[in-house]
């Protein structure tokens, strides 16, 4: 993979590289939010690995603005916080996952493994049907032509069941995609989500294009 490290401490950077590099990565550097966007926009990247406290901004604002930019690829946070609210601001801010300092080497490649597998989910470029149009490659949804907002997360379910329109995908197999985690908080997570995409889309109940399988899964059908 070609994974950008945003990172202001030297000492974690350099770390980082070193490890990164032994494991066949290919590894660019930056140690600041401004330098770190220049890259991200100039350069082509499978992962981005982004610390929170940055000197000259947030990662958060940082995070938004490649979002912004139209820059869907996956970004994985460093924080030296764990609390709930710090974990939900930053993935409401588009990021895909977290990692708290001090962290694990060997947690932080099998993190990036998921969100490299994650990233290959290729679904359709463009996804219709009466009242809705979706738009994967810009990150744009419309439904009864106003544009309606989704998170990094909620675009990543939603990417997932449109790669398999029209056939099941298990429950487990979303968690450990999107979510590289089935506990049970990831699974209450993943109900939540789905309630949001099922309004955001304009379904109501159990009705419409995201149908629940009990036991099974999930399947995505098209209405003609």
């Amino acid at each position: 993979m070609h994974i950008l490290v945003i990172e202001d401490s030297p000492q974690t950077r350099e770390l980082l590289k070193h490890s990164l590099e032994r494991a066949g990565h290919r590894v660019a550097l930056a140690a600041r939010a401004a330098s770190g966007l220049k890259l991200a926009l100039s350069g082509s990247f499978e992962a981005i690995v982004l610390d929170l406290m940055l000197p000259d901004r947030s990662g958060l604002d940082l995070c938004r603005d490649l979002r912004a930019e139209g820059i869907a690829t996956p970004i994985l946070f460093l924080t030296a916080k764990g609390e709930v609210e710090e974990r939900v601001a930053g993935l409401d801010a588009g990021a895909d996952d977290y990692l708290r300092k001090p962290f694990a080497l060997a947690e932080l490649h099998a993190r990036l493994r998921a969100l490299g597998r994650r990233n290959r989910v290729v679904a359709a470029a463009q996804l219709e049907w009466p009242g809705v149009r979706i738009d994967f490659s810009s990150r744009r949804l419309e439904c009864e032509g106003r544009e309606m907002a989704l998170t990094a997360r909620e675009w990543s379910v939603l990417e997932l069941l449109a790669a398999r329109a029209g056939h099941v995908v298990p429950r487990e197999e979303v968690l450990e995609i999107v979510w590289h985690d089935t506990s049970a908080a990831s699974s209450d997570s993943l109900d939540v989500i789905l309630s949001r995409l099922r309004r955001k889309l304009g379904i109501t109940g159990e009705k419409g294009a995201i149908r629940t399988l009990r036991g099974q899964g999930y399947v995505l059908e098209i209405p003609r």
